[in-house]
């Protein structure tokens, strides 16, 4: 069998559980479409997104088995290839194979990633193309066919120039040099030249003829103010405080100015100034304690930076504050399931960003930022944080404090696969005593415990770590991946 088979199988279990959803990586078709056009689409997305994809046929849109005769799997596999040769401005060579999925017979076929991007149709404009987002197939927009373009030539958009032909000191009056320095704890060298031929060791800026070139990166970690670059001024934070729970009533909106890395103090200060405080007693001393964890809005806030999509022109970080919750919104669907941010290894579209935040202490190098940031919110008491892939973009919603009775069944099952996974990556046991614990259950409402852990069951989140064990006085649980 081919060694792909396998990649596209658990993609598409992926995909099917706990709730149906398609993915970036896979498209199910029931049967096949009359829409020469439409087909044509897919692939160009597919042969555009990092390592490809594959179109599955066999599978309704409500994600439920639809049988295909062998004289249909030969038609689609000799009409699909015929759109990928003819139909698109590059020949794209396609894979199948016919496998068996839960007892049921299915035809993947796998569409590679195509090296000299933008794959389009045949006949259209070079810009008019298609892309994978948020498990469908859309049109991308003339800017992101331009990243796609730069990206295809092997200039991704930190390599990407910010300010050409910058002289010394316009460079230095530019970028905060004291401060990259500073947060690294490197002695600051004694003059501009020494200054300058440090930045360039660290790829933040780049000989250009007589002067500098400053790069998107050193602009986008470290500019004074980024409004100093047109083609970032964009992308600085902002912050926005509502009246109540809606978007009607704003009270406040704060822009930011500097880079990620020379402002990112600053920013978290700025939000967590804004976040309302709880009065606490300890030691006989009264004092203000924040309802969120900074912990978690570092975390999250980090990670919208680092893992946005710089090619979705006109729109950045938004941190959204309301009565209730928090919103931390960034551009672009994320590149890994949301189920699986607690346990997934980190995977960035801009790596040379991501590596040097990790290095300035502003992130986690080991991807575990996003369970510290679940352990803190289970330490406070509060909600489980709800992750969103929306089309375009990333969300992270995290909520105020509220009584267990007043949490949805899907707030109960969200916060019990969470604690689940938690305890499961550090090898600790999860079940009625650690749930009783996570809601601050008492003991003599043991049955809320077991009620939330059969919804959390019931949703597919969760299983039964041993499916032979039933005494469920002794049962322990782990996620549905495990």
């Amino acid at each position: 069998m081919n060694d792909w088979i396998n990649t596209a199988r658990e993609l598409l279990k992926q995909s099917l559980n706990p709730i149906p959803q398609e993915l970036n990586e896979i498209d199910w078709k029931s049967g096949l479409s009359g829409k020469t056009d439409r087909i044509a689409q897919h692939i160009a997305a597919f042969a555009n997104h990092e390592n490809g994809g594959y179109l599955v046929y066999g599978i309704g849109n409500d994600g439920k088995h639809r049988p295909l005769e062998k004289s249909e799997m030969d038609d689609i596999i000799q009409k699909v290839g015929n759109i990928a040769r003819n139909n698109l401005t590059q020949p794209i060579g396609i894979d199948h194979a016919i496998s068996e999925y839960e007892g049921n017979a299915i035809l993947f076929i796998k569409i590679p990633e195509y090296h000299d991007k933008p794959v389009s149709l045949r006949g259209n404009d070079i810009y008019k193309t298609y892309k994978r987002s948020a498990g469908q197939t859309v049109k991308q927009s003339k800017q992101e066919v331009s990243q796609l373009i730069a990206l295809s030539s092997g200039i991704n958009f930190e390599a990407q120039i910010a300010k050409p032909n910058a002289e010394n000191d316009e460079v230095l009056n530019l970028l905060d040099f004291d401060g990259y320095f500073t947060r690294q704890e490197k002695r600051l060298p004694g003059t501009k030249e020494a200054i300058l031929e440090v930045l360039e060791n660290d790829d933040l800026i780049k000989k250009s003829s007589k002067n500098w070139d400053i790069l998107n990166i050193g602009a986008i970690l470290f500019a004074k103010d980024l409004k100093k670059f047109k083609a970032l001024k964009r992308k600085a934070v902002r912050v926005i405080i509502y009246d109540k729970t809606s978007r009607i009533d704003a009270l406040k909106e704060r822009e930011g100015v500097k880079g990620y890395a020379n402002g990112f103090e600053g920013l978290v200060n700025y939000i967590m100034d804004q976040l309302p405080a709880n009065e606490m007693i300890d030691q006989a001393l009264r004092k203000q304690v924040k309802v969120y964890p900074e912990v978690a809005i570092r975390e999250f806030t980090a990670n919208a930076l680092i893992h946005q999509d710089f090619s979705i022109t006109g729109s950045g970080v938004m941190v959204e504050i309301f009565s209730e919750r928090i919103e931390i919104t960034n551009p672009g669907a994320p590149l890994v399931d949301t189920n699986r941010f607690i346990d997934t290894a980190p995977k960035s579209r801009n790596e040379s960003l991501a590596s040097l935040m990790r290095r300035l202490d502003i992130c986690e190098e080991r991807g575990s930022g996003v369970d510290r940031a679940i352990a803190a919110i289970e330490a406070y008491q509060l909600p489980a944080p709800k992750f969103i892939r929306g089309e375009g973009y990333t969300r992270v919603i995290l909520y105020a404090p509220t009584t267990l009775t007043r949490m949805s069944s899907e707030d109960r099952a969200r916060a019990c696969y969470q604690h689940t996974c938690l305890h499961y990556v550090s090898n600790q046991m999860v079940n009625n005593q650690s749930v009783r614990k996570r809601f601050k259950i008492g003991v003599n409402s043991v049955s809320m415990a077991s009620k939330i852990i059969s919804e959390t069951i019931e949703s597919g989140l969760i299983k039964l770590s041993d499916p032979k064990n039933s005494s469920k006085k002794f049962a322990s649980y782990v996620p549905f991946w495990a």
